[in-house]
């Protein structure tokens, strides 16, 4: 209007920080439903499970946030629905029930929090889901600890027989982020056959010793990003898997992972086809495994991307899976009767690991490993733990643990291996054990290319910067 001073401009926003503002200003223009006004108490001995789902069945608001006021909020099994966001803020908890009451009757519906054919649906908040994993250990052993199995009801067979943490089946518009998952008894974030998951800022914590309780499993899904994430338990860390149906375009960047088992595995579970995953900057420390691709039931992997990528491995109590490989690619039939699976066109770009085992790449007859690259790849042998060598691991199924030397790489099955700017060091005072940088039979690898492949071994010096951070020991 006449005579007024003019409007200050509006700054201008890039998309990348739109996007990630999005949630937030969203959010704060979003009516809140809490679940105390729903009768919970949140003090963490009285279910709150009929008042927690009657706030989540109350929203009618697209989105809407389903909020819990600071406290501690024992459930039996949640069902989340369309268009609801659990918002835990920090200073509070959800804490997952440990009776088999607490779960539906089907086993593939034992969740914490469970979302089915749903839209536009997550969690966030800053605060925590508990799955009191510790409350299912029936012996702890700082080897692996024996596990209760609720396989006496029929749903389900085996010594795996519990509840997972969170998952998401058949949903599209998954979103989790700002959150942190603890103690999962099983699995713990399970995205089954969804579409466009968004998965970041979040943190995992799984007891170490506890088998099966997986980070984030990926199953049968498509169009998923993992971010800034991380992930500290004793199973497999980011593992992608096919039970019904393809999954394609995977990302996972910028996390940090320690495992007993695989930090990043694809498979055992591979009925179908694996295509476009990309990991890249990701951290792996002190875990069996680093890389691996365990591909057992006939399905193909293709175009996989691994890049800038630091890896520590070693070696733990043979009961779990994994020999100390920093990358493991395996194709193999599960069973006699078991189809098998090819894998091709594999980069792994800027890898930097210790290790006190060498690289095991393994095709099959009839599922070939094909047009594998290895560029700039920095490797430092060395043996610190008191476990046994000289072993391949096979599992699950195939040939399971055979006897063999260590070598830097063992290749078998092989047609098309690019190696370049590869530099392999042998720690000293343990030569005998590292006699061989590359092993394989010339009758089952064809087509190999080495350009500026570098093996010799590395004087230590003590207490040098370069040992320090090749070892990550702080």
């Amino acid at each position: 209007m006449g005579g007024g001073a003019a409007a200050a401009p509006i700054p201008r926003l890039t998309a990348i920080t739109f996007l990630f503002l999005l949630p937030i200003v969203i959010q704060s223009h979003t009516p809140t439903i809490s679940v105390r006004d729903f009768g919970a108490t949140g003090d963490g001995k009285h279910y709150d499970t009929a008042a927690i789902q009657s706030a989540i069945d109350s929203c009618r608001t697209k989105p809407c946030y389903v909020t819990f006021p600071t406290g501690t909020y024992l459930t039996a099994t949640i069902f989340l629905k369309s268009n609801v966001i659990l918002d835990i803020p920090k200073g509070s908890t959800i804490l997952g029930g440990t009776k088999l009451e607490d779960y539906p009757k089907e086993f593939d519906r034992w969740y914490v929090i469970l979302a089915e054919n749903a839209r536009d649906v997550g969690i966030t908040g800053g605060g925590v889901v508990d799955g009191q994993g510790l409350e299912f250990v029936v012996k702890f052993d700082e080897r692996k600890n024996v596990m209760v199995s609720w396989n006496q009801t029929g749903a389900c067979s085996g010594d795996e027989c519990r509840p997972r943490l969170v998952g998401f089946l058949d949903s599209t518009n998954v979103r989790v982020w700002n959150a942190t998952f603890r103690q999962p008894a099983y699995w713990c974030l399970h995205i089954v056959r969804c579409e466009n998951t968004s998965i970041h800022d979040v943190s995992i914590y799984g007891d170490f010793n506890t088998p099966n309780n997986d980070g984030i499993d990926i199953e049968d899904s498509n169009n998923t990003v993992i971010t800034r994430c991380h992930i500290d338990t004793g199973d497999d860390a980011i593992c992608p898997k096919t039970y019904t149906s393809p999954l394609y375009n995977l990302t996972a960047t910028n996390s940090w992972i320690r495992t007993k088992s695989s930090a990043i595995k694809l498979g055992s579970a591979s009925w179908f086809e694996l295509h476009n995953l990309v990991f890249d900057n990701i951290t792996i420390v002190d875990s069996h495994r680093g890389l691996a691709l365990q591909i057992r039931d006939g399905g193909n992997v293709s175009d996989i991307t691994f890049s800038n990528i630091n890896i520590s491995t070693r070696y733990y109590d043979p009961s779990w899976w994994g020999r100390a490989e920093p990358i493991y690619v395996t194709t193999c039939p599960r069973h006699s009767d078991s189809s098998e699976g090819s894998i091709s066109n594999l980069n792994f770009v800027n890898i930097s690991a210790v290790s006190e085992n060498g690289i095991f790449l393994s095709g099959s007859k009839g599922g070939l490993l094909r047009n594998l690259r290895f560029i700039n790849i920095n490797l430092a042998y060395k043996r610190w733990t008191k476990y046994m060598g000289g072993l391949v691991d096979y599992r699950p199924g195939c040939q399971g643990l055979v006897n063999h030397s260590t070598a830097g790489i063992i290749m078998e099955h092989i047609d098309g291996l690019d190696v370049e700017n590869v530099n392999m060091r042998w720690f000293d005072g343990r030569t005998v054990q590292w006699d061989n940088p590359l092993d394989f039979r010339p009758s089952t690898v064809n087509n190999i290319s080495l350009l500026n492949f570098h093996s010799g071994v590395y004087k230590q010096l003590r207490g040098s910067s370069e040992q320090i951070s090749l070892f990550g020991s702080n």
